[in-house]
């Protein structure tokens, strides 16, 4: 058994924003080719408790450097006030011959960066030309690795709005942004309706549990990375052109797509999913004004995927930790 802690994992991947996209990319389309195995996840909740819970994400992904495991990932809003991050991970990846786990990494960073890269290359296929500036509802961990990776798509970007309901969070928001596009315009918004209006392309990630947004102040055609899942309400789903990474996953758990297909009576609200847009299988209808959102439950074939390059990179440069007596000796 091998460990690869968690200043092991940013050794890896620090300076590879890219090749994390191209990890992300391709796992979206393995899985859109039937090249992955992908159970629902299953959530562990607390009695009296409707804020915290603990997520396991198995999957299997094939093909070239094929990979099984599980995600084991617990998001607690509380730990904020505390100054702790919200989300705690562990990644185990099994041997495919065996089934024997062979290695254990601390998962926070890639489950960030997975879900940034996601979104950020969502962006890309979703916008017709490169936004000259970008909105973050939510100004924590999450839309602070969006906002690296938007970056390396598009480096030039030049302006940067900012909401969040902590005035605290945004104003270390901006300091992060000044740090990554020290060029750029970076305000913070009195309203989040004011916020919504300053660019096409808008990445709400929030902690919010249950909708609270609509989308009636953003541009007719905006691009919203609805990242967080359960911020916006049934209208502004229907009324908007869908992108999901999976309808199944995507529509459970009480998400804004799960409440509009309850509402709705079906999914034909949904329009694509994003390995089929990556794939050339399906073009979207870009009917003049409606906006498009994205909507991505976090597939675990994205986090196994990611956990296995980390792996191989950190055994290649010596940083695993061996663990010779993980598991009972041979015969006992």
């Amino acid at each position: 058994m091998f460990v690869i802690r968690h200043t092991d994992v940013e050794k890896v991947l620090s300076g590879r924003e890219g090749s994390v996209i191209d990890v992300v990319a391709d796992a979206y389309a393995r899985f859109d080719a039937g090249a992955a195995a992908v159970p629902h996840s299953v959530f562990l909740r607390f009695p009296g408790d409707t804020s915290n819970r603990i997520i396991g994400l198995p999957a299997y992904i094939g093909g070239a450097g094929a990979a099984a495991g599980m995600k084991w990932v617990a998001s607690f809003p509380g730990n904020l006030t505390a100054g702790m991050p919200r989300a705690h991970a562990v990644i185990v990846l099994n041997s495919l011959r065996t089934g024997r786990p062979e290695v254990l990494l601390e998962g926070s960073m890639i489950s960030a960066w997975r879900t940034a890269a996601s979104a950020a290359l969502a962006a890309r296929e979703l916008t017709a030309t490169a936004p000259d500036g970008v909105t973050f509802v939510g100004c924590g961990v999450i839309n602070a690795e969006v906002l690296r990776f938007l970056v390396t798509i598009w480096p030039g970007l030049g302006r940067v709005m900012l909401y969040d309901t902590d005035p605290g969070r945004a104003t270390a928001f901006a300091g992060r942004c000044r740090e990554l596009l020290p060029r750029a315009q970076v305000e913070i918004a009195a309203t989040r309706d004011d916020a919504l209006a300053a660019h096409g392309l808008v990445s709400v990630a929030t902690t919010a549990t249950t909708p609270h947004m609509g989308l009636d102040a953003c541009r007719p055609g905006a691009v919203v990375l609805h990242v967080s899942l359960r911020d916006l309400v049934v209208p502004a789903m229907l009324e908007s052109i869908n992108v999901v990474d999976d309808a199944d996953h995507v529509s459970r758990e009480n998400t804004s797509v799960h409440l509009a297909e309850r509402e709705s009576g079906g999914r034909d609200f949904i329009h694509a999913s994003i390995g089929a847009l990556l794939r050339g299988r399906v073009t979207l209808p870009r009917h003049s004004g409606r906006r498009v959102v994205f909507s991505p439950f976090g597939l675990g074939s994205l986090d196994i995927a990611l956990a296995s390059y980390v792996a191989r990179i950190a055994q290649d440069l010596g940083l695993c930790v061996p663990v010779d007596d993980f598991f009972p000796a041979p015969g006992s």
